[in-house]
């Protein structure tokens, strides 16, 4: 089964460096309406870039180029024309919570690019049935924001609590979470421990984000991305029983955060 990596950057050079190594697109991030008060005293990443960065991309390379747009809004059709006319190939919509904020998006598209989504809301989740079942290129279930709407301070609590298992049978389309690094990295849950658990949920693509490029530092992406595809495929092939035991190791390093994730929540009451 083939598997995508695709890469967050809005810097040309990069974004053609890893498409050259084997990435299967670049996302520039356009999302941050209401994120910075959504995402408040939670550590995330938070992007201002717009028009201008995609179409340096889109300049800088014929591969497949990526743009997430804002979450439904009163602008979001004029966003997904912008994001065309600067070369998007695909788009990313975020924090859907009814069906027509995902009818309308593929509407609006026409055709013209592929559409994608994200589910990282409680309503998105109950919609998942529905959702599935739409015409989009892939779906990405976004753990931050899934688990500030959940009230939760445990950002991998979806991977052990079932809800994700729960999701995954509506999922008719190509589905991911999380995302990587090298593997032999990741913090507080090691990459290849969380690779475990993609391929547990058999995903099809996931993201490289901060972590990725903090680990990257000084490394040939034309190394570094083959040996990431290569230990996807090695999570891909093992046995039910190397599975499940795959999965009690990730639930007790989550189990192992606990204390120290409820001591930060407790400092920021």
């Amino acid at each position: 089964m083939s598997f995508d990596l695709l890469v967050f950057t809005a810097d040309p050079v990069r974004a053609s460096a890893v498409l050259k190594a084997g990435a299967a697109g670049v996302i520039v991030d356009w999302e941050n309406k209401g994120k910075p008060a959504r995402q408040l005293g939670a550590d995330t990443e938070i992007n201002n870039f717009g028009p201008n960065d995609l179409r340096r991309v889109r300049m800088g390379t014929a591969g497949h180029v990526i743009c997430r747009i804002n979450g439904p809004h009163s602008g979001t059709r004029e966003e997904i024309d912008t994001s065309i006319d600067c070369g998007a190939d695909e788009i990313f919509l975020p924090m859907v919570r009814r069906l027509h904020d995902a009818e309308n998006f593929i509407a609006w598209i026409n055709g013209r690019a592929k559409a994608s989504i994200l589910i990282e809301t409680l309503d998105a989740v109950l919609l998942a049935p529905e959702l599935g079942q739409l015409p989009l290129n892939r779906i990405y279930a976004g753990l931050n924001d899934l688990a500030i709407d959940r009230r939760s301070h445990h950002l991998f609590a979806p991977v052990i609590d079932g809800l994700l298992d729960g999701l995954r049978p509506y999922i008719q389309v190509p589905f991911g979470f999380g995302g990587l690094t090298l593997p032999e990295c990741g913090h507080p849950i090691p990459c290849r421990l969380l690779l475990g658990e993609i391929s547990r949920l058999r995903c099809s693509f996931t993201f490289l984000r901060r972590s990725f490029w903090r680990d990257m530092e000084g490394r040939d992406p034309r190394v570094e991305i083959p040996r990431i595809l290569a230990a996807v495929a090695a999570a891909g092939r093992r046995s039910g029983a190397e599975i499940e035991a795959g999965h009690e190791c990730f639930r007790r390093a989550f189990q192992a955060l606990q204390p120290a994730t409820a001591a930060a929540a407790a400092s920021l009451r």
